[in-house]
């Protein structure tokens, strides 16, 4: 059924609500109800069963619960990696024993260069740029939120950048899809690797955080959380409740100057590898092939077992209080899983309704093919921006903007470039997405702080893009 200007109803609303009333989970919950209304002609007892359903089915899905499963483990890395002394002897390592980092600046480029380096999936990055780098952010004064941007920053970008991951299969796969349905010619990788210059967005992401981190001119709301925590050492702004928080009632078990360096780094070391070879042997020897969640979700079972083997050993801890902290960390992260189930239920919500092509839908077929890569950057942006999913936005595109590039003799790289760039900004800086809504909670911060701080550079990003677009699609 063709929904028209009412497949915008929900995220509209859901954005609103969020930005208005700074509850997200309340917001989503009207976003779900309110789709379904739409969806089920506006019987409300029946929107109100198919939402619930809905919902229950983002929770009895196998992958959707290996990424809730490997999330509140995280949460019990980052309290016992605190509570072991790991994190103060990683710090007092970096800091006052090899000297490595002796500013700010340097302490952000670790994070960025962390983000960067772990490019196989955007979750993996993203955690483990948070956890490591968070303790060394907060001894120089860096705000929460500027953390929260160098993680989201780098994430999604790079691994559309370098495509030897998951990404990469996906939009090859849908190359090849217009290649074998006669639009265009050549082979998929080479198609998409030929295209990397062109995804203006996701380098110039790069670029500007790179910039921010080197020269410290912050702009905006980030320039006032920078004053902020600069001035009065305020992490994040008054009634911010983090969506982690690793400091409250855990309480460190180590000895004041007994604190040890591999008490983390093992662990850390522990997890991307295991991460690694779960991708290798999941994808049969090819990591692009490899499951991520899967590989996540068992190299993190595996360091937490390992941690239980080092923390006892060194009497730092019995079992069951291995057992007792691991349980804490798992309950102080069902606030985000929580988030997270509802944002891939209004997911669902939104792409049952046809938004997505919807706002395809409008591009016309009366541009000229100049303009095509500018705006099928924009249209795509609003469409990842409105429903928060970047694959979502890939698989909607590509199918319409080759075919369009072909009729309207535009640059079919430039296209295919604009189309990932356009999916990597929603998934970026929308409050829906998941990458955006762990990044918050990844470095101690809530959703709405990071969302605030990190827009204006993202749409300066994206305007910045939108004007290569139209350069680019004059030139070539």
């Amino acid at each position: 059924m063709d929904y028209g200007f009412l497949t915008l109803v929900a995220p509209l609303l859901t954005l609103a609500i969020a930005i208005a009333t700074r509850k997200v989970p309340l917001a989503m919950l009207i976003g779900i109800f309110t789709g379904q209304l739409i969806i089920c002609g506006w019987n409300p007892f029946t929107a109100i069963n198919e939402g619930l359903n809905c919902i229950l089915g983002v929770c009895t899905d196998t992958g959707n619960l290996k990424t809730f499963l490997f999330t509140a483990l995280m949460g019990a890395f980052v309290i016992l990696v605190r509570v072991s002394g790991g994190v103060k002897g990683f710090v007092n390592f970096l800091t006052e024993q090899s000297k490595l980092v002796k500013s700010k600046r340097v302490a952000m480029l670790i994070a960025y260069v962390i983000g960067i380096i772990i490019f196989i999936d955007g979750l993996l990055s993203i955690m483990f740029t948070g956890v490591v780098t968070r303790p060394l952010i907060d001894k120089y004064k860096v705000s929460r939120e500027k953390l929260a941007y160098i993680c989201d920053a780098t994430s999604a970008p790079i691994n559309a950048i370098i495509p030897l991951n998951s990404w990469g299969a996906m939009l090859m796969g849908l190359i090849a899809a217009e290649i074998a349905s006669g639009y265009i010619q050549g082979n998929p990788m080479t198609l998409l690797v030929s295209s990397l210059p062109f995804q203006f967005y996701s380098v110039l992401s790069l670029l500007f955080v790179l910039f921010y981190i080197l020269t410290g001119k912050d702009w905006g709301p980030m320039k006032k959380a920078e004053l902020r925590v600069q001035t009065t050492g305020k992490l994040y702004d008054d009634g911010v409740t983090p969506l982690l928080n690793d400091t409250d009632g855990f309480e460190e078990l180590v000895p004041e100057g007994k604190e040890n360096k591999w008490n983390m780094m093992l662990p850390l070391i522990t997890l991307i590898g295991g991460t690694f070879l779960g991708l290798l042997i999941t994808g049969g020897g090819n990591l692009a092939e490899g499951d991520g969640t899967t590989s996540i979700l068992y190299a993190v079972t595996i360091t937490l077992l390992i941690m239980c083997a080092m923390y006892t050993k060194q009497g730092i801890m019995t079992a069951k209080e291995f057992g007792d902290s691991v349980m804490k960390g798992v309950s102080s992260m069902m606030g985000l899983v929580i988030l997270l189930i509802l944002s891939f239920a209004i997911g669902r919500v939104i792409k049952g309704m046809g938004t997505g092509q919807f706002l395809a839908s409008l591009l016309g077929d009366t541009i000229s093919g100049a303009f095509c890569p500018a705006i099928i950057f924009l249209m795509g942006a609003v469409m990842a921006f409105c429903t928060g999913t970047s694959w979502g936005t890939f698989s909607i595109m590509m199918p319409i903007a080759i075919p369009m590039a072909v009729a309207m003799d535009a640059n079919i790289l430039l296209t295919i470039g604009a189309v990932v760039s356009s999916g990597i900004f929603g998934d970026h800086c929308s409050p829906l997405s998941d990458t955006t809504i762990l990044s918050s909670m990844s470095v101690g911060t809530d959703l709405f702080s990071h969302v605030k701080t990190q827009l204006p550079y993202a749409l300066l990003a994206a305007a910045c893009a939108t004007v290569l677009y139209v350069v680019f699609g004059f030139v070539m």
